[in-house]
């Protein structure tokens, strides 16, 4: 994970999280520029000069103070030995969906909710009993049986 400054190379990334005061972070999230969100860089800054990236469908050209403030990391990053269930999650944390195990139409049905890869996931609550759990998944929240979630494998943030 590194700021979005710091880049050396073009490519996909995902916000981890948006550093600064609560004003900066309202207004970038109003922009839709919170975690979870895909950005591609465009350009890469040199020196102190800005750079541009394509988000949401438009080209924006951001300073390097505020590109210093937002925590990206690789869309590909990811370590195979640090893959955990979504269902050993507990109330407060988040991971980018890798992979789903199971039988093709249970993986078809968790796609259709929008549990793909690269996708942002936090736990929001879990029931007292432990089954269901509530994710936050694009913006939306999704409940779902504990069994489903164990097919779903992520890369905890």
């Amino acid at each position: 994970m590194e700021a979005l400054s710091e880049l050396k190379n073009r490519g996909k990334y995902i916000i981890i999280q948006v550093l600064g005061d609560k004003k900066l972070v309202r207004h970038l999230a109003e922009m839709g520029m919170i975690a979870g969100k895909a950005v591609t860089v465009v350009s890469v800054s040199a020196e102190s000069s800005g750079l541009v990236i394509f988000f949401q469908g438009q080209r924006l050209a951001i300073s390097a103070d505020i590109a210093s403030r937002i925590v990206v990391r690789g869309v590909n990053e990811s370590d195979p030995a640090k893959l955990k269930l979504l269902a050993d999650l507990t109330v407060g944390d988040s991971g980018i969906v890798r992979k789903m195990v199971g039988d093709r139409a249970l993986r078809r049905r968790l796609m259709d909710m929008g549990l793909t890869n690269n996708t942002m996931v936090k736990i929001n609550q879990i029931a007292p009993l432990g089954d269901p759990i509530e994710l936050v998944v694009r913006g939306y929240k999704l409940s779902m049986r504990k069994q489903d979630a164990s097919y779903v494998l992520l890369e905890e943030v």
